[in-house]
């Protein structure tokens, strides 16, 4: 049930997309059914070119015949379609939890607009049940972790962090970095949360996207439910 309430967002975000506009191709299973389906109208005709937001959304992109291309040659991106792992009542996201959130948040930024599809089952009062991921630089990364946690409790936020894994290894981002997920509890402040983490040296980038979704379309059984900023 819940990749059919993807795929009734994904559908429903095509509508936003008109010839000849350049698109942001976002990341996890729910924005791969946006990009599936994007690929099918290109077949009937549509005229769009595309920026991937990691390695493995380029893949797929390719596999489908989807144009690809780069911010540096488009400049700019007219939309862009995503997923989420958390969305709150005012828009605020946490996202991460596929390891893209460096490019998602660099292409989401040079975009007109961001349009999140997900299930109703991400969208919660406040941000926290999921972990909050932390992109930080290989480097003495454990004091990076360390002084996160030390600037969090300063503020408020007392929790745990975890170094992500894979298959056992230390999971590498598209980017050549590590991921920390760290656990602090609800959220209240996101603006502040991500203000504070992303002053540390060493913290290449966190997975609070705040005051960046335009359209959020929700997936329900049978329905769906847009909010707009």
């Amino acid at each position: 049930m819940s990749q059919d309430k993807k795929i009734i967002a994904a559908e429903k975000a095509i509508e936003y997309v008109k010839n000849d506009m350049k698109i942001g191709l976002g990341t996890g299973s729910t924005a791969d059914e946006f990009t599936k389906i994007l690929s099918k109208k290109i077949i009937e005709g549509l005229d769009v070119i595309c920026v991937p937001t990691s390695k493995k959304t380029e893949k797929l992109a390719i596999e489908l015949s989807i144009p690809l291309s780069t911010l540096s040659e488009l400049g700019s991106l007219d939309l862009t379609v995503d997923g989420t792992d958390e969305v709150d009542s005012n828009l605020s996201l946490i996202k991460g939890g596929g390891g893209a959130l460096l490019r998602e948040k660099i292409i989401a930024y040079n975009s007109k607009s961001l349009i999140i599809i997900a299930d109703d089952s991400k969208k919660v009062k406040k941000l926290g049940d999921f972990k909050l991921p932390i992109e930080i630089s290989k480097f003495e990364h454990s004091t990076i972790n360390d002084k996160i946690l030390l600037k969090l409790e300063e503020i408020g936020y007392f929790g745990e962090s975890f170094i992500r894994k894979l298959n056992s290894k230390n999971f590498i981002t598209d980017g050549g970095n590590l991921i920390y997920d760290f656990s602090i509890g609800s959220i209240e402040e996101p603006y502040m949360v991500n203000q504070i983490v992303n002053s540390i040296p060493g913290v290449i980038e966190n997975g609070l996207f705040v005051d960046m979704a335009d359209v959020v379309i929700l997936g329900k059984k049978g329905d769906i439910e847009v909010i707009k900023r």
